[in-house]
């Protein structure tokens, strides 16, 4: 599919915004706006039941919800819950660590991470478990050679975020989640941000959990957990008491929110479409994703180099394409993030400016609270927009 064709999907765009907020929600295809209003028309707000015809809808919808998930990370059905958020569901996760962990037991956080993958493991510190941190180097990358030296055979946890929110860096998965389980720890990604760029794949990274949120790949609010189906039975999760042990929806405390489930899989259609094939299946989005890096690649490298180029920009996280997706964080020299965001929103170019929720690698970078001017792009994203960015800085 062409990029034309690709934008005229997107009712957003018809209005001649230019989008560089991608990273705090990605634009919707009028298929999945389509689908929740004729959701609603059709069922309103009735329940999953199995007795009449409109709750038996929505429980049809919510197992093919659940089954669409599974095949975008790569899962079984069993092994994936859908919730309000992504930090909703790691605070869930986090309290059933808290059940079986206490004095003795180490985590391992990586600076890289958004607070919905470190927050919630900072709880287990209320326990007595102890906290440790893979420091990134300078340019936001990780070493594995340091990540070695803190595992011990203490250790129970390493969370890891898949590439930054903030600043696009992004993170060796397979190797860090290797060298964690040869220490006898489980592995916990944070695919939030990677997701809208690189299609998600549990089974490949070797991780135990992992997390990502719909609305960043072009759907309604909402998130996701995919936990290992080994591990489920043993996870003490607060529950309701008719709840089994083993069953994933433990996770999912409350009714679902059908219509944004149906937003979801009108989001999934359109990625069927845009790997140019007749029905969902994992090739399918296979190709959808080499479709948008396809896209996305030239506008990436666009940016850097004109970003590079700027002497009153500092550019931060790597250097180097292949080391990061198309999120850019930067400061303009004598202003505050906020008025670079502003004067960038008057001259027609929506980005935005703070934290992200990145405390730990802002810190590190001394950026906090203030945060960086935040540029990241989607695989609709045109040269043209990118021009307009670079042009008004």
């Amino acid at each position: 599919m062409q990029l034309d064709a690709i934008r005229a999907q997107f009712p957003q765009l018809q209005n001649g915004l230019i989008y560089f907020d991608n990273a705090a929600g990605g634009l919707m295809p009028q298929r999945s706006i389509d689908a929740i209003r004729e959701y609603l028309n059709g069922a309103g707000s009735a329940n999953a039941m199995p007795t009449h015809r409109l709750g038996q809808a929505a429980l049809a919808l919510k197992h093919h919800a659940r089954a669409a998930t599974a095949l975008f990370v790569n899962a079984e059905p069993g092994e994936v819950a859908m919730g309000p958020s992504a930090t909703a569901l790691a605070f869930r996760l986090s309290a059933a660590f808290g059940r079986l962990w206490g004095p003795g037991d180490e985590v391992i956080v990586s600076e890289l991470e958004h607070e919905a993958n470190a927050s919630p493991w900072r709880e287990l510190e209320r326990v007595g478990v102890t906290l440790k941190l893979w420091h990134a180097q300078s340019d936001l990358t990780l070493n594995l050679d340091d990540l070695k030296a803190l595992l011990t055979p203490r250790t129970k946890l390493l969370a890891l975020s898949a590439a930054s929110n903030a600043f696009g860096a992004k993170t060796p998965i397979r190797e860090a989640a290797a060298l964690a389980r040869q220490a006898g720890a489980w592995t916990i990604v944070d695919a939030v941000h990677l997701a809208s760029h690189e299609l998600p794949d549990v089974r490949a990274w070797g991780v135990d959990f992992m997390t990502f949120s719909p609305y960043k790949v072009f759907a309604p609010h909402l998130g996701a957990m995919y936990v290992r189906r080994e591990l489920l039975a043993g996870l003490p999760i607060p529950k309701l008491s008719f709840v089994p042990d083993d069953d994933i929806t433990k996770l999912e405390h409350g009714t679902p929110p059908f219509e944004l489930l149906s937003g979801w899989l009108g989001s999934l259609d359109y990625l069927r479409e845009l790997g140019g094939a007749d029905e969902l299946s994992r090739a399918a989005l296979e190709a959808a994703y080499r479709r948008i890096a396809e896209l996305e690649t030239p506008v990436t490298a666009q940016l850097l180099t004109g970003l590079q180029h700027n002497e009153r920009v500092t550019l931060y996280g790597p250097a180097r394409l292949e080391q990061r997706v198309g999120t850019f964080a930067f400061r303009v020299q004598g202003e505050t993030p906020e008025q670079t965001a502003l004067r960038l929103s008057e001259r027609g170019v929506s980005v935005a400016s703070g934290h992200f929720y990145a405390v730990l690698p802002a810190q590190k970078l001394g950026l906090y609270p203030e945060g960086v001017v935040r540029a990241s792009l989607a695989h609709y994203t045109s040269a043209e927009d990118a021009q307009r960015l670079l042009d008004a800085l």
